[in-house]
């Protein structure tokens, strides 16, 4: 008896516990597990939305070959992504060692920081972006105002469109920061204080104590910013006017992937293309996690 009624309440804790979740689970299931198994499917067909799809095999993949466009908007994706995120980790942690230090109102500065990252992902922020470096835009009038004529819309010259995209990004550096000042005050201060002794400078103790400790936090802010810069989208397509403009310049892989899924009907070659992407972020990734072994240290 005591057995039995011990299985019956282990039942009934499992029918409760599946119960709370199951809204994650229903919702996991009809919008991850069901679009991702039916996009692989399209991936290998030929898809216009609006008829059937018809299997074409390896097609949309051979077809990346000749499609010039494919190659463009890699080139434009692996540039903005290869500079954009160098230079926004640099700019968080060089923030985070200052913050670091402490000083007044040092909960308000992190907010005002933080701020771009929460908001400039939106599309109102993208577009007011857009209306920065016009012709007419605040950059040019600034300009203007310190003695130097600018008659140059940043946005419509190939030389700088994709420049202001990622200017954009790196201005977005608070939420990285925040992850590197948590990382920095989790560093023993017995470290520099042993260092000190020793009569090591700053210089000194940044390269061989703060950069050694925080390795596990830039990788793990690598990771994630790579992620993100593989995969921009929205800002991309504001500032681009949605077309990649001028001249495919600022047409990243994602908006690629959007224009031949959806302003062309072609759902199975996007969908491979959203595969292909998929692909290229697990390439690097793994990249990065095989090569960690011999610059991330971990104490333990």
């Amino acid at each position: 008896m005591k057995g039995s009624y011990s299985a019956m309440r282990q039942m009934q804790e499992d029918v409760a516990g599946y119960l709370f979740i199951s809204p994650w689970l229903i919702g996991f299931l009809l919008f991850s597990v069901i679009p991702i198994g039916m996009s692989l499917y399209f991936s290998f067909t030929n898809y216009d939305i609006l008829g059937s799809p018809l299997w074409s095999g390896l097609a949309n993949f051979k077809r990346m070959f000749t499609d010039l466009r494919f190659w463009k908007s890699l080139q434009v994706t692996f540039v903005y992504a290869f500079v954009s995120v160098p230079l926004r980790l640099v700019f968080a942690f060089f923030v985070a060692v200052l913050f670091k230090r402490g000083a007044r109102l040092i909960r308000v500065y992190q907010a005002a920081y933080y701020l771009p990252s929460l908001v400039g992902g939106s599309i109102a922020v993208a577009v007011v972006w857009r209306r920065m470096f016009t012709i007419d835009g605040l950059v040019n009038t600034f300009l203007q105002a310190l003695g130097i004529h600018s008659s140059t819309s940043w946005i419509g010259d190939t030389r700088s469109a994709l420049g202001v995209i990622v200017l954009l990004a790196v201005w977005q550096f608070g939420s990285a920061m925040l992850i590197f000042l948590a990382g920095l005050r989790q560093i023993p201060k017995t470290y520099y204080e042993a260092a000190s002794i020793d009569g090591a400078g700053w210089v000194k103790q940044f390269f061989h104590i703060t950069i050694p400790q925080m390795t596990p936090i830039i990788f793990f802010n690598l990771i994630m910013q790579l992620i993100s810069g593989l995969t921009v989208f929205t800002q991309a397509f504001i500032i681009s006017g949605g077309r990649g403009d001028p001249q495919d310049s600022t047409l990243v892989y994602a908006l690629y992937l959007y224009l031949r899924a959806f302003a062309y009907n072609e759902m199975g070659y996007g969908s491979a293309l959203a595969w292909v992407l998929v692909l290229i972020i697990a390439v690097f990734t793994s990249l990065l996690f095989k090569t960690s072994g011999r610059w991330v240290y971990y104490e333990s």
